[in-house]
């Protein structure tokens, strides 16, 4: 089971912002309202809670997506641990990478299951 790689050229003809972060920087905040999901288009994320990185992210992975679906406070902080790019999907934004690309709802539930089964497995 392999995962299709991120289609970029479908955030520019959407017209999906993309936003640059410096190492260190905070992407967003644990609580912080969760409006968006994104997606690396370069450099790495550390997912980070308790003071412990839960996961690093890179290229043409996402992350903040379970505050986008749920509509919840943010569950952890994300840190740009390298000059970073990443395209912020909103629920617009969402909604129509899933229209143009079925199949990246169906990768993104991959992705999600693999992440709660490594947790669930790593107590």
């Amino acid at each position: 089971m392999t995962e299709t790689p991120f289609d970029f050229d479908l955030i520019a003809q959407g017209g999906i912002p993309l936003q640059r972060f410096e190492p260190d920087q905070k992407i967003f905040v644990k609580d912080d309202e969760g409006a968006c999901m994104y997606v690396v288009r370069s450099g790495k994320v550390a997912i980070v809670s308790a003071g412990a990185v839960l996961e690093n992210v890179g290229p043409g992975e996402t992350f903040g997506e379970i505050a986008l679906i749920d509509g919840s406070p943010r569950s952890a902080t994300a840190i740009a641990r390298e000059p970073t790019e990443v395209a912020v999907l909103d629920e617009k934004a969402f909604l129509y990478l899933v229209q143009k690309n079925p199949s990246f709802a169906l990768d993104l539930l991959r992705r999600l299951g693999r992440r709660l089964r490594f947790m669930t497995e790593n107590q």
